[in-house]
């Protein structure tokens, strides 16, 4: 099973270019809906109506979903797709668990996204949680010890590990300065990573066009943007300085509650003046 849920993170909108590109490469057809007056807070996330001059012409249900998808070589996996559940996670987790076992799940492999002081002159980060030891040895570049915002994939994870089901978890470091623009090259990488704990043969052609002209979208940007220029070289210069580009994370081991959202933005703001004090300093 692979599960693309947005709600939490999508840096990059990587799960949601994740989600739309299998939905429009591979066959799929949905299996399993879960009800949205059970877990839908609709307030904080109102569905879409659309309004035809005098009347109500449809409405769009927010979905939360399981799919049966056939990849590239006719192998059939079990795709969990849709919002992030507002309510009755424990219940959610359990029925999960249920249908894993009914459908004799191997294993459970999900992706999202975060904003990082990380340049984009480098291949997006990766941080790995879960239970397959060949995945993180593999693939994890940052493993903090710290306290964050919990999220229904990594309960998920939580649950099913403790029915012994292969779990691997693919956090994508996104560039921070690009978090709120599609990121083709990051949602590729999430592509990559599903296929290589899952073995799916997914098709990314289309992903890749589309990040060859983001690319040079961003480069021009760059070059005519000299404070874009500077926060860049920072940036590498500090990927440059540490073993892997996640020596010197902003985010230590926790102590005492887990931190706010204003503490991680200074953690951050901190992390990117020292890099910038130390590049001074070089030059």
């Amino acid at each position: 099973m692979v599960a693309l849920i947005t709600g939490f993170s999508d840096a990059g909108a990587t799960v949601s270019q994740l989600s739309d590109h299998i939905f429009s490469e591979l066959s799929h057809e949905k299996v399993i809906s879960f009800h949205n007056d059970e877990l839908l807070d609709y307030r904080s996330r109102r569905p879409t109506l659309f309004f035809e001059k005098d009347h109500i012409q449809s409405y769009e249900s927010p979905s939360l979903a399981i799919y049966l998808v056939s990849d590239e070589a006719q192998q059939q996996f079990l795709l969990l797709e849709g919002y992030e559940p507002d309510m009755k996670w424990e219940g959610f987790a359990l029925a999960m668990a249920e249908i894993v076992k009914s459908y004799a799940v191997s294993s459970f492999t999900w992706v999202h996204s975060i904003p990082f002081p990380i340049p984009h002159t480098r291949p997006a980060g990766v941080t790995v949680s879960g239970n397959r030891a060949d995945m993180i040895a593999r693939f994890s570049e940052w493993k903090p010890q710290t306290q964050v915002p919990g999220n229904v994939t990594h309960l998920l994870e939580f649950t099913l590990s403790k029915q012994d089901v292969s779990t691997a978890g693919f956090v994508l470091l996104v560039p921070h300065y690009l978090a709120d623009n599609e990121v083709p090259s990051a949602a590729i990488t999430g592509l990559e990573l599903v296929s290589a704990a899952t073995g799916l043969v997914l098709p990314s052609d289309e992903l890749r066009n589309e990040a060859a002209a983001f690319a040079v979208k961003v480069e021009k940007q760059v070059e005519e943007n000299q404070e874009l220029l500077k926060l860049v070289q920072t940036l590498e210069q500090g990927y440059a300085n540490g073993a892997n580009g996640m020596a010197r994370s902003p985010i230590g081991k926790p102590s005492g509650e887990p931190p706010s959202v204003d503490e991680l933005a200074n953690d951050l703001e901190s992390y990117l003046s020292a890099m910038e004090r130390n590049s001074d300093q070089s030059e």
